[in-house]
């Protein structure tokens, strides 16, 4: 991780949904497995935010598989990544923790948190729905949030540019695609706002 001061106030921080809070790649690859027999894709694999750019599946088949997470997140089973539920209960201590998703639909976002999340802690979560990866930026702003941390390295530029302090969530697509601060767990969360 780059070194990064000063602390960040816990209601300043923004997260994006899939693949920093929700483990939306390990939901997608079991059931590319379970449902399309697509079985062996590891998340190495996935090199580029647009899936079928580098996978060996058929067009279509990877959005058909995120629309049914982003439509029904519980009923696939998404998962939070390992540690965002302590951490994200930590933070909502200190105040309004907030979502923005490029989800088109902020409900499904909502419902599944509402089933991970304890009451006391989803009820302090704010869910910001955009439907456009690149219009993060104004409602980042609107929010009043100095900083965010997103896995898309394209979103973060665009954060970095607006002003906004931009930390990646290190995946497998974002490798390499930029010069930014990154976090690689949610520990590393922890230690920039508590």
């Amino acid at each position: 991780m780059h070194t990064h001061t000063p602390r960040i106030l816990p209601a300043e921080i923004g997260f994006d949904f899939d693949g920093v809070i929700a483990d939306t790649v390990e939901a997608f690859i079991r059931i590319a497995c379970e449902q399309y027999g697509y079985c062996g894709i590891c998340p190495e694999q996935i090199t580029h935010f647009s899936v079928e750019s580098c996978l060996p599946m058929e067009a279509g088949l990877a959005e058909t598989i995120f629309l049914q997470i982003l439509r029904d997140s519980v009923g696939t089973g998404l998962l939070p990544m390992p540690g965002a539920v302590e951490v994200l209960g930590e933070l909502s201590r200190h105040g309004r923790v907030s979502v923005v998703t490029a989800r088109p639909e902020a409900e499904p976002v909502r419902v599944w948190l509402q089933t991970i999340f304890p009451e006391p802690v989803w009820q302090r979560m704010q869910v910001t729905a955009v439907g456009d990866h690149d219009d993060k930026v104004r409602h980042v702003k609107a929010l009043g949030l100095s900083a965010f941390i997103d896995d898309r390295a394209e979103t973060c530029m665009q954060l970095h540019h607006a002003g906004i302090e931009a930390i990646v969530f290190s995946q497998p697509w974002n490798q390499n695609r930029h010069a930014l601060p990154t976090v690689r767990t949610w520990a590393e969360i922890r230690d920039l706002c508590l």
